[in-house]
């Protein structure tokens, strides 16, 4: 448990740690979509959909409406703000990195030209 950095216990955190849950993310991002379209695209049971639908929106990653009978759900961006937050200081490492990795591939052309 990672308490240091105020990730222990994040629910959105602990939603995104699963990959059929990054799934369910990634079919609402185009568009809503009506609980049984999102069980469609699995293989497991409805009531194992269904709790992964709980979990992301307990983390607010997505929101639920009804329409008649059906129940349509959307992706909630905002939520993933916390978790674009956390990415900023590894963002600006690679790029440190990256940059630092581009001077030396030049440093050694211009070595090999030397010779």
């Amino acid at each position: 448990m990672v308490t240091h950095l105020g990730l222990a216990d994040n629910p959105i955190f602990d939603a995104l740690g699963d990959p059929t849950r990054r799934a369910i993310l990634d079919l609402l991002r185009p568009q809503a979509r009506s609980a049984g379209e999102v069980a469609s695209h699995f293989s497991i049971c409805r009531p194992g959909v269904a709790k992964h639908i709980r979990i992301l929106k307990d983390a607010k990653l997505i929101s639920e409406r009804s329409e008649g009978r059906n129940r349509i759900y959307s992706l909630e961006p905002e939520a993933l703000q916390s978790v674009d937050r956390w990415l900023q200081p590894y963002r600006v490492f690679w790029a440190s990195r990256l940059v630092s990795l581009k001077h030396l591939i030049e440093a050694q052309g211009a070595q090999t030209h030397d010779i």
